[in-house]
């Protein structure tokens, strides 16, 4: 069966450059993110074995959400100036290992991979989803799972682990979020509604919707008193959460690894210094070279 394998390019190399420090090229070159994020792309081939692979990076904010709500996301802080240069090394890497990339002006990373998830899994694809992002668990499904890599036991999320993790089912999980608010984007929750609070009024109203409708079946009069002042944002908050539809092409042959080129990935490892990954590198030719006699 196909299986197609989206990373979320932004979140693993912001990861790969928090988790390595002071690795510099011989020109003196910071290479920390690349060298992170090569050898987790690499882990995350071998244990998955994806058919189709493709890494989708952030091409700017949702007009949409912005419009919604100004500060959506404005509290994080700018890109650090080291891992800003690594981005375009990445994308060499990439060019040469014959995996696909896309990134598109004002385009969410989070909005494209939902929706070539689910034009994938349409197709009756198996589709893995790479990210820590938890707005992505909206979409796990019988044909979509979440590699989540601050979960170390490697484990593809099911219906089983959203439910672990959030006390709701994947088909909740917008109005989860809606409920408490997500302090990663910036968008303010109903006030005393955190995680377990949200999971509760979900399992007791099933969706937001059904909760405002029923909202003197709310015991407590203060949660009932700050649902109804906060119901225009949480109802905000649904729109802002959902993983929207972007102009999206599901073409096979594109996401389909090409033949690496070994000659600029040895141009590209000697650059950098990565003495590990060019002996690797050599090591699989000379393996690729007794298979082929």
């Amino acid at each position: 069966m196909n299986r197609l394998l989206i990373v979320d390019g932004h979140a693993y190399a912001y990861r790969a450059f928090h988790a390595i420090r002071a690795l510099r090229s011989p020109s003196g070159q910071p290479t920390n993110a690349i060298f992170g994020f090569v050898k987790m792309l690499e882990k995350m081939r071998v244990a998955l074995v994806p058919t189709h692979l493709v890494v989708v990076w952030d091409g700017g904010l949702s007009a949409e959400r912005m419009t919604a709500l100004p500060a959506y996301k404005a509290q994080r802080p700018e890109m650090p100036d080291e891992l800003r240069p690594q981005f375009d090394e990445i994308g060499k890497y990439l060019a040469a290992a014959g995996v696909a990339e896309f990134c598109g002006d004002g385009v969410e990373a989070d909005d494209y991979i939902a929706c070539l998830a689910r034009r994938a899994a349409a197709a009756d694809w198996q589709v893995v989803i790479a990210s820590a992002d938890k707005d992505f668990m909206q979409l796990v499904s019988a044909r979509i799972g979440l590699l989540n890599p601050n979960d170390k036991t490697g484990a593809v999320w099911t219906r089983e682990q959203v439910h672990a993790k959030a006390g709701v089912e994947p088909e909740q999980v917008a109005d989860w979020l809606a409920l408490m608010g997500d302090a990663v984007d910036n968008i303010p929750g109903v006030p005393g509604v955190g995680p377990k609070t949200a999971a509760e009024l979900l399992k007791q109203f099933g969706s937001v919707q059904n909760l405002l409708a029923h909202l003197d079946e709310v015991k407590s009069e203060r949660l009932r008193t700050a649902l109804r002042a906060a119901a225009d944002d949480v109802r905000r908050n649904q729109a802002l959460v959902r993983l929207h539809e972007v102009p999206c092409e599901f073409v096979p042959e594109k996401l389909k690894p090409a033949a690496p080129d070994r000659e600029q990935l040895r141009g590209l490892f000697a650059g950098w210094g990565f003495k590990g990954l060019a002996a690797a590198l050599e090591e699989s030719c000379r393996e690729r070279q007794v298979e082929l006699i």
